[in-house]
């Protein structure tokens, strides 16, 4: 099994498509490609083929200050960020002084966010921002709220994102415009991976989801203006098959687990024209075959 290079707790998170994206780099000569996420949010996937040398750059972008702030901190920041964390202690008047900054973050620093950022993804249930706190307010439940918190692998974690900071690039833009101003500059030996918010969960999730609107632009943009190899993935949903139609198509059934509930979900994935699709017989349009092999 891949090392988990984030450290940040995230819902869907696919850094277990790692096995699969290194076979389709690798068949269609893209090692030391340029490798860009418009929602990288824990960017655990990104990170994985960046420090394992699958790929020799990586550009990630989340439209969330929040997270922003805290891939910025990690690459620009490193020490001061490692410092933080090693020196506050995890404790339920650290969560409510970091929530206040999450919350109210026009008085606060780039660093004071991403820490707050950071403590709160280890210490909310799931990972979510703005969820409640692993054990309860109280601190009665089975787990405590460092539950999460192991703070000399997560230190070390950061620390070893550093080492790579001259090949991270990390933007703060709604991904249309992140697309369009950053996929013109790459080299054609580059690959874009979108996975958007999902369309049935997406509105629990996350703070910047979709509605039906921003799912057909993207997708419209997309299979229109990207010019580079991409592949997108999103939750097996009706519109998503519509918006996508025609195009090289495939499954997964991955785990999830938020707010305690573990399950197993499909997530369709789509390619652009020219892909080589390692390992599969993949058609156009409303043809799936399962990737359970690739992500064991």
């Amino acid at each position: 099994m891949a090392k988990n290079r984030t450290p940040l707790r995230y819902p869907g998170g696919k850094a277990r498509l790692r096995p699969y994206l290194e076979k389709l780099i690798s068949q269609n000569r893209l090692y030391d490609a340029h490798y860009v996420e418009p929602f990288c949010g824990g960017a655990g996937l990104a990170l994985q083929l960046l420090m394992d040398y699958v790929v020799t750059a990586i550009h990630i972008n989340d439209l969330d200050p929040a997270v922003y702030a805290f891939w910025s901190s990690v690459v620009d920041e490193t020490d001061l960020l490692c410092t933080l964390i090693a020196d506050t202690p995890c404790t339920m008047d650290t969560w409510y002084a970091q929530r206040e900054v999450w919350k109210n973050p026009t008085h606060s620093s780039k660093l004071e966010l991403a820490f707050a950022t950071f403590f709160l993804n280890r210490t909310n249930r799931s990972g979510i921002l703005d969820a409640g706190v692993i054990g309860g307010k109280l601190q009665n439940g089975q787990w405590k709220i460092d539950a999460r918190y192991n703070k000399d692998e997560l230190v070390a974690r950061i620390e070893e994102i550093g080492k790579f900071r001259s090949r991270i690039k990390v933007y703060n833009k709604e991904a249309l415009s992140f697309l369009g101003e950053l996929t013109p500059q790459l080299p054609e030996k580059s690959l874009v991976y979108l996975d958007p918010p999902y369309v049935e969960k997406g509105p629990g999730l996350y703070l910047n989801h979709y509605d039906e609107l921003d799912h057909r632009r993207l997708a419209e943009w997309v299979r229109s203006n990207l010019e580079l190899p991409w592949m997108v993935s999103y939750d097996d949903h009706g519109l998503i098959r519509e918006c996508y139609d025609g195009c090289l198509e495939a499954s997964i059934n991955l785990p999830y687990s938020a707010f305690g509930n573990s399950r197993r979900g499909t997530e369709l994935i789509y390619f652009s024209e020219g892909l080589q699709i390692p390992d599969m017989s993949a058609r156009k349009s409303r043809y799936h075959q399962p990737w359970q092999e690739f992500c064991k």
